[in-house]
């Protein structure tokens, strides 16, 4: 008798209320035929190979560690291979096949998380050195939350990506590990500071990863690069056991190479949490899931979109915003200094896209007067330097390990302070013109009101005014003011910082946005296209995002190389 019918018998006399059946492991396919099948593969199709036991889940696992054993020397995309706890996990789940139940959304499905969010027993390194020091390792005492649940739906972790220190850069170099190239060329900037999962997600060395976006983090990378960049509703996922860069501006959510991946893993990822107060309440304010249920291919047609004028003509919206005690010109000036003209072939690609969306039924409104500059000016107060040291000692508590809980903790552990980003210290954001901005407690602060809550309400009433006065479903602008950077040259006489985004304010507001493929520039480089929408209507959002992908499928894989064409750039 064959093992696996005697294995079956088995199991069949002395378990046959466990249902379980041993499926022999499928026979070893050419290189060729494993290559086709899982290059770009999808979470459906993988699922079909599961069930027609084509690929065992270790044999999947084993086909993007090899990927990333073959390039990531290259690309440097991810920081830590998990390998052991990889092929353990996926050994489990081929030994429960079988079951049914077992089989989460996301069973089988290789993924990478971002090295600032929490995997028990692993080193937060938040891009920083400071972090690794021997023997002082951010060592997380256990899952951030949407690890947690990602893991819960069956999802194998393979690595945490690189990004930059604290994720405050718009380009991927860290002092922990070092650099990660773009895979479309490695000498361009994939972008920051999810730049590590958009390199990996893209160059198939996983099929979907999480990044997280204070800025412009998760889409202005996977802008670059070609990917679905989804920017929740904030308040849909937790951010607990995420290393804070602003906490009041901080979000999390899918990095995936289609919209139909993006809305499986934002279902797995959303949801409440007690460790997180603004997810209070989002249950009975958000769109019922599956997401995927609103992925429609017409859904363009009939919609109107605007253009935010602001953002053509590139007004800055300082990172942090202003407090309210800045004076006027002084504030004009601090935007002055950040704002970010927009490339021409940035100008163009995106009037391609507006008439690629006519084409499809949809109205684009694109008028000076439609959120115009003093919008920017608005959304500009929401001033949140003042409390980072607060978010960072939140996290410490919770998700820091027994050596330091708190800022304080770590600099009398280290004999030196944390970093000057996460603790509010930088001299540009602490001193603004004669202003110094002290660090606060949010809930106790008496300028609270008009620092941050005030204006942040103001702009989002703009925002919404504007969408019911005009009748629009959701605005539309380039997700980068110019293509992905070369970091063999220097931008503006220094090394590269770059690309850079004017979609901060997203943040700000706390509104859903997704990056879709927009298109490539001549040089072959990706455009990326952002829609932004109403609070808690992430479905709406994501069924445009589909119609889009539908009508256009612009996205293609990365042809990868084998030999570096930069050296380690730390």
């Amino acid at each position: 008798m064959p093992k696996s019918r005697f294995l079956q018998s088995v199991v069949g006399l002395c378990a046959t209320s466990l249902a379980l059946t041993i499926e022999a492991k499928p026979p070893a396919r050419p290189a060729v035929e494993v290559d086709r099948d899982l290059m770009e593969v999808t979470i459906p199709q993988l699922h079909r190979y599961y069930a027609q036991h084509k690929y065992t889940v270790t044999q999947v696992v084993d086909w993007y560690l090899a990927r990333i054993a073959r390039y990531n020397g290259i690309y440097r995309a991810l920081e830590h291979v998990f390998d052991a706890d990889a092929r353990a996990a996926a050994a489990r789940e081929d030994a429960e096949a079988g079951v049914a139940a077992k089989h989460g959304p996301l069973w089988g499905v290789p993924i990478v998380i971002k090295a600032n969010t929490s995997i028990a027993g692993k080193v937060t390194t938040d891009g920083w050195e400071g972090y690794v020091v021997s023997g002082n390792e951010l060592l997380a005492p256990r899952d951030a939350t949407i690890v947690s649940r990602l893991r819960a739906a069956g999802a194998i972790v393979i690595g945490h990506t690189n990004m930059p220190d604290f994720a405050n850069s718009d380009t991927n170099r860290s002092s922990s590990f070092g650099r990660t190239g773009n895979a479309y060329d490695v000498r361009f900037s994939p972008g920051g500071s999810s730049g590590g999962t958009v390199t990996a997600v893209t160059a198939n060395l996983a099929l979907l990863g999480t990044g997280t976006d204070t800025g412009n983090s998760i889409r202005m990378p996977a802008a670059t690069s070609a990917l679905i960049g989804v920017y929740p509703t904030r308040g849909l996922v937790s951010t607990a056991g995420i290393a804070p860069l602003d906490w009041l501006l901080d979000n999390t959510g899918p990095i995936a190479r289609t919209v139909s991946d993006a809305a499986a893993a934002l279902d797995v990822m959303s949801g409440e949490d007690l460790l997180d107060p603004v997810t209070k309440g989002s249950a009975d304010k958000a769109q019922r899931g599956p997401y995927l249920q609103y992925l429609r291919a017409d859904a363009l047609k009939g919609k109107r979109f605007g253009v935010p004028a602001f953002i053509l003509q590139g007004v800055g919206i300082p990172f942090h915003g202003t407090p309210a005690a800045v004076s006027e010109l002084a504030a004009v000036k601090q935007a002055a200094e950040q704002s970010v003209a927009l490339d021409p072939r940035t100008r163009a690609a995106f009037m391609r896209a507006v008439e690629e969306l006519r084409a499809r039924g949809a109205t684009v409104v694109v008028d000076d007067s439609l959120l115009p500059e003093s919008f920017a000016r608005t959304a500009a107060r929401v001033s949140t330097y003042a409390y980072v040291r607060e978010g960072t000692n939140l996290f410490l508590k919770e998700f820091g390990p027994a050596q330091y809980r708190s800022a304080c903790d770590y600099e009398t552990a280290m004999g030196v302070p944390l970093g000057a980003p996460i603790v509010g210290s930088e001299p540009t954001n602490a001193q603004i013109g004669d202003v110094k901005i002290n660090q606060r407690i949010l809930e106790s602060d008496p300028d609270a009101e008009r620092n941050f809550f005030g204006p942040r309400r103001r702009a989002l009433e703009l925002y919404l005014e504007t969408m019911d006065h005009l009748h629009l479903d959701g605005y539309v602008y380039p997700a980068i003011q110019m293509p992905p950077v070369d970091e063999t040259v220097a931008q503006d006489s220094r090394l590269s910082e770059g690309p850079h985004s004017a979609t901060g304010w997203v943040n700000m507001l706390g509104v859903p946005a997704v990056v879709v493929v927009g298109g490539f520039y001549d040089s072959g480089l990706p455009f990326g296209l952002e829609f932004s929408g109403r609070p808690f209507r992430d479905g709406d959002l994501l069924g445009y995002a589909y119609a889009w992908e539908q009508a256009t499928h612009y996205r293609h894989p990365p042809v990868l190389v084998d030999q570096g064409l930069l050296p380690d750039a730390r």
